[in-house]
């Protein structure tokens, strides 16, 4: 089985889609996918289609999504044992029923992928190597593993689904995944150089995340060091002032260090930024 939710949800067997259209299965399908391999409570289930308001038949529903489900799957099977085998008739012992990929178990429901592909794992699989190549000092590994890993995203998690508590909760957890790898590649860059070739992503950027402190600071970085120091400051201003704004907050420490290097530094002294939770910046 090969399941992709960082995007629009596609979930194959065999090639086939198994993706129901109903936004209710969906919806079942979605949360088992993203926990492929584990069980999902069927509380959570409950929780993340009725939101804390379940009908007295929410068992009974929830297990008629279970069914229509594991009929979409069993098409998948039948075509792709039909298209393995060219056979027709009963599938040989052995090879994989319905009840067999999505299984039925104490307390709630396992969607088995048979070894098959998630994106989300082979996201966490590369970010992880980036973020190893990172502290090992390696930028230009770092970079280009962070880089394969966001390619994975084409766009929200869940794009197409209509998303309850649950499904809801696990987007902003993966989205936060995203920006983590997305900070950590865009560091990684800077560590080797490429500057320039931020400034257009980061303006992007700066816009889309008007309070992201990182994403400003790497943003003023790359123009202090392209030469571009009074648009460095006008970076600090405008994000100041959303922050005050909207916030009632002042930048923090770190960003103020940062403002006060850029303001005091020449165009031709580095301003370095160092790599930490607290990220400190000092002249070079």
């Amino acid at each position: 089985m090969d399941i992709e939710v960082l995007g629009t949800l596609a979930v194959r067997e065999h090639g086939v889609s198994v993706t129901p259209t109903a936004p209710k299965p969906r919806q079942v399908l979605a949360l088992l996918a993203l926990h492929a391999d584990q069980v999902v409570p069927v509380s959570a289930l409950i929780e993340e289609l009725w939101a804390g308001a379940p009908p007295r038949s929410a068992r009974t529903t929830l297990q008629t999504y279970v069914l229509q489900l594991r009929a979409l799957i069993a098409t998948a099977l039948e075509q792709g044992e039909a298209a393995g085998d060219g056979e027709g008739g009963t599938a040989p012992a052995g090879r994989r029923t319905a009840k067999d990929v999505l299984v039925t178990l104490p307390g709630g429901y396992l969607l088995n992928s048979g070894g098959g592909t998630s994106d989300v794992r082979e996201f966490d699989r590369l970010a992880g190597m980036g973020y190893r190549a990172m502290d090992a000092g390696d930028f230009p590994g770092a970079a280009r593993l962070l880089r394969e890993a966001l390619s994975l995203w084409s766009g929200p998690a869940f794009a197409d689904v209509h998303g309850g508590i649950q499904l809801d909760m696990e987007t902003r957890r993966l989205e936060e995944t995203r920006l983590c790898a997305l900070d950590q590649r865009i560091e990684a860059d800077l560590r080797i150089g490429r500057h320039r070739e931020l400034l257009a992503e980061l303006t992007v950027l700066a816009s889309r995340y008007r309070t992201h402190e990182n994403l400003h600071g790497q943003f003023m970085l790359a123009l202090h060091r392209s030469g571009r120091r009074g648009e460095a400051l006008d970076v600090y201003q405008r994000l100041r002032a959303t922050l005050v704004r909207e916030l009632g907050l002042e930048p923090s420490a770190a960003l103020r260090r940062l403002q006060r290097s850029i303001l005091m530094a020449s165009p031709e002294t580095p301003v370095v930024a160092e790599t930490n939770s607290e990220r400190l910046v000092r002249v070079g």
